[in-house]
């Protein structure tokens, strides 16, 4: 398997996701190493375009990580998130996409296990995928 048709996008919220990859970092956690961390202000600020263009520029799945649910610094931007989530979901199953390959998923900035785990099951989901 090519690490380049496996890459993982991760758009990371600034308060919440990006400091639980770093918290990963700080604790020495190794992650996938075909995985592109994108630092955004909010996961409320991921449109549904920036998820199909990374799909459409080479990733292999595409993981929007944002706030603990209640615990938004923007109030709604998690949920946000997620309805565009599930929506580009939509979109992928109806031009043969495993829809699966976009997930939301919610952490807190001292999740940093869960950062990796949630990492490490997109990267295995993807590589059982390419297999087959």
């Amino acid at each position: 398997m090519n690490r380049d048709d496996s890459k993982i996008v991760a758009f990371c919220c600034e308060h919440s996701a990006y400091q639980a990859a770093n918290k990963a970092g700080r604790m020495r956690l190794h992650y996938p190493d075909n995985v592109r961390i994108i630092r955004v202000p909010c996961a409320g600020r991921v449109d549904v375009q920036h998820i199909l263009k990374a799909f459409e520029k080479g990733a292999a799945g595409v993981l929007v990580m944002g706030c603990q649910e209640g615990a938004c610094q923007h109030l709604t931007g998690n949920t946000r998130a997620r309805e565009r989530v599930k929506y580009t979901d939509s979109l992928l199953k109806e031009v043969g996409i495993d829809g699966s390959r976009v997930r939301m998923v919610n952490l807190g900035p001292d999740m940093g296990q869960q950062f990796v785990a949630e990492v490490k099951e997109m990267a295995e989901k993807i590589e059982g995928e390419m297999r087959r």
